[in-house]
């Protein structure tokens, strides 16, 4: 946030100036996909995080890669573009080509980029945090069979992540869609009776509820009005709290994954308020990722309600 956002300020000017950094916030935003696409296509520029740029070109060869596995394996033909590199690299440059399937993939690198900072900074592992070890503990089997299987999924999400991994089946259902439509029309098509049958087993063994994103949204459901004891990042840890964040201000997870960069300050200030968090709860939070940061003063007199009708001004809010 600016340096204005730290002067004392009257309610009606707060919510201005957090309007204004909100829309600020959007225009970066919506410049992400197009520099990414820029820089996965240009390597040795500095734009964005070497490292991110890195794990994105890594998740989205992975995804190719298991794609023409399975392609070959559907058709019989051991000698398939899968032992082609550049099949590999085709079908990869097509899937950036896709702002969706862009995004997610920038979400889960910063989000893995993240948890590995605070367990780097804070000593928060970034699988086992202490709520996650509460509710394995939990006297409602129900919860605690479920913590247990988020918690393997988030182990398994950190494994992947360290080598710039991304299983087809821990893709959200529209984002699984999307990367069979893409393959379907790409030169590296096996053609429609194979495509036909390639999707029909692909879809047959995926299912969104049991993939990591899918039992986490189950696990902060199942909190009811407790889902927001995970809004503190050193208790929840990274997953559970943009998790969190998502489910109680029904925003998309990519978003409040974003939330948590520094440019992004406006978002996530007035999505922790809107989630229900005080002044003293929301600064704690950005002390845990920003450090010395300063929240306007006048923030306190923001409403829940203010500060979710901001939020949905917001020109990159949408729903998945």
């Amino acid at each position: 946030m600016s340096e204005a956002a730290k002067h004392i300020l009257h309610e009606p000017e707060v919510e201005a100036l957090l309007r204004q950094e909100l829309v600020l916030g959007d225009q970066a935003l919506a410049g992400v996909a197009p520099v990414l696409s820029h820089m996965l296509n240009r390597p040795g520029q500095s734009l964005i995080s070497d490292d991110i740029v890195a794990c994105m070109r890594g998740m989205l060869g992975d995804v190719a890669r298991q794609l023409l596995l399975a392609q070959s394996r559907v058709s019989g033909d051991r000698q398939s573009s899968l032992n082609q590199r550049d099949a590999i690299d085709a079908l990869s440059e097509r899937l950036a080509g896709s702002t969706t399937i862009l995004s997610h993939c920038y979400a889960l690198a910063m989000e893995g980029l993240l948890a590995k900072r605070l367990d780097e900074e804070l000593g928060l592992d970034p699988v086992l945090s202490p709520l996650w070890q509460e509710l394995i503990a939990s006297d409602r089997e129900e919860i605690a069979e479920l913590a247990m299987a988020a918690m393997a999924a988030q182990a398994r999400f950190i494994q992947a992540q360290r080598r710039m991994d991304l299983p087809l089946d821990e893709l959200p259902a529209d984002l699984f869609h999307e990367v069979l439509m893409n393959l379907g029309r790409s030169p590296q098509s096996p053609g429609p009776e194979v495509q036909f049958s390639l999707e029909a087993v692909l879809r047959a063994e995926f299912d969104e509820s049991t993939g990591r994103l899918g039992l986490m949204r189950r696990l902060i459901g199942s909190l009811n009005g407790a889902a927001s004891v995970a809004l503190s990042l050193d208790h929840g840890g990274v997953a559970l709290f943009v998790t969190a964040l998502a489910h109680l201000t029904r925003q998309p997870r990519e978003l409040a994954i974003l939330a948590c960069h520094e440019r992004q300050a406006a978002r996530l200030a007035l999505s922790l308020r809107a989630a229900g968090l005080k002044r003293a709860d929301v600064a704690r939070q950005f002390m845990l990722l920003h450090g010395d940061f300063a929240l306007p003063e006048g923030f306190d007199g923001l409403s829940i309600d203010q500060a979710a009708s901001l939020l949905a001004t917001s020109s990159v809010r949408g729903a998945r």
